[in-house]
């Protein structure tokens, strides 16, 4: 017989320990990989995120909560901007493009951004790609209350093209606040993959001017999106400079990246923390492989000794334990694979929900090649014990009769 069909046979006889110790396995390797790929794949999404632009300008406050509320859209916006205050930017010769937001409404509880027709034509939310209405569909007009809905909100609530609704006041749906003014659905986005998926795009002046706004608001905007020229590589040093050092009631959150980098940064700790549990659990699993082969070698003493009487040398009972070990590292390796692929449709459905940021949870990634060897070679591992005190068994003792 050799090697591996010893092995098969007694991975048959011993199939419910083995499939036991596989599936502890499985389930230390998908979360570990679902963990891994989190983490890597939407630091490099939400870094890589900015709508096309470069920074955004806000009320004085956290760079932070100003780019999560102007660019992905959640967080409440840390104050208002006079009007003055982007026109003065936008004239500023360094800056190619300057987008106003007004937010304050929302629509069951999906975000009205009031901004102007430039998001749509001027910008590119990616370079080469702008953002494109599915056939049927128009921009809004300005001076009408319309709306372009984004793709992902008018798949959840249903929308089509001529539907009309009413806003409500706030961030947080509440039905007792719904404003008088009502809107036509006139666009639909084509799926972006961004956080403007999970908006409904109307007029700038709708959102400032919406009934029940404090007096004033048609002349404030939530932010600024800000795209500086090409080849103006000191304009984001100076203006910085200018608006947070100089200034007093204004931020500049610049570049976009690097603030969702610090935020990163802030929960750091938490990625680690999952990183750990995975690989105690990984370690865990391992124990059940060297407790699991090490528990049945008293039961296989008989059938070790007729392999050494057969001519079996001890150095081959060892490799065949630590083989078996490894074998059903590697069947829980495989397995591990379709828990991962339930953890990772379950929590990338999240992420996109709550941020309209699309992962790319099977695209190739390092740790799909590196991690299922790491968790052979710790099966294999823990399975030299158990083929120590297999290599030690006594053949002449083993195979006499029992009493």
């Amino acid at each position: 017989m050799t090697i591996f069909s010893i092995v098969l046979r007694s991975l048959r006889q011993h199939a419910l320990s083995c499939a036991v110790t596989s599936a502890s396995v499985a389930l230390a390797g998908g979360l570990l990989l679902t963990v891994w790929v989190v983490k890597t794949q939407s630091q490099a999404a939400f870094t890589g995120i900015n709508g096309g632009f470069d920074a955004v300008l806000g009320a004085r406050g956290s760079q932070l909560q100003l780019v999560l509320n102007a660019v992905f859209h959640l967080e409440a916006s840390p104050g208002n901007v006079v009007w003055q205050d982007f026109l003065d930017l936008q004239n500023n010769p360094d800056v190619e493009l300057a987008v106003p937001l007004a937010v304050g409404d929302n629509f069951h509880g999906w975000r009205i951004v009031g901004t102007t027709p430039d998001l749509f034509q001027k910008s590119e939310y990616a370079p080469g790609k702008k953002f494109e209405l599915r056939p049927g569909g128009n921009w809004f007009d300005p001076a009408r209350r319309s709306a372009v809905v984004g793709s992902f909100v008018a798949e959840k609530m249903k929308l089509k093209v001529g539907d009309r609704f009413h806003p409500f006041h706030g961030l947080i749906y509440d039905e007792q606040r719904q404003h008088a003014e009502t809107y036509v659905v006139v666009g639909m986005l084509k799926p972006s993959n961004t956080p403007a998926d999970r908006v409904i795009w109307i007029p700038l002046e709708g959102v400032q001017r919406m009934s029940g706004h404090h007096a004033g608001a048609d002349t404030e905007i939530s932010a600024v999106l800000v795209k500086l020229k090409a080849g103006s590589a000191l304009a984001g040093f100076q203006l910085e400079n200018y608006y947070n050092k100089q200034g007093n009631h204004l931020t500049f959150a610049w570049p976009i990246g690097r603030v969702i980098a610090e935020l990163f940064d802030k929960v750091g700790w938490f990625d680690r923390v999952l990183t750990l549990v995975a690989w105690l659990v990984a370690f865990v699993a391992t124990g059940s492989i060297l407790a699991s082969i090490y528990n049945s070698i008293n039961e296989r003493r008989r059938e070790l000794a007729i392999l050494r009487a057969l001519g079996a040398r001890r150095t081959t009972v060892f490799s065949v334990i630590v083989l078996e070990a490894a074998t059903i590292s590697a069947i829980g390796v495989a397995l591990g694979f379709g828990v991962y692929a339930v953890l990772i449709s379950v929590v990338t459905e999240i992420i996109r929900s709550q941020t309209g940021v699309v992962l790319e949870p099977f695209a190739s990634n390092p740790v799909m090649f590196w991690e299922p060897a790491a968790f052979i070679v710790l099966g294999a591992c823990a399975g030299i014990i158990p083929a120590c005190k297999a290599y030690r068994t006594d053949v002449a003792n083993n195979l006499g009769p029992y009493s």
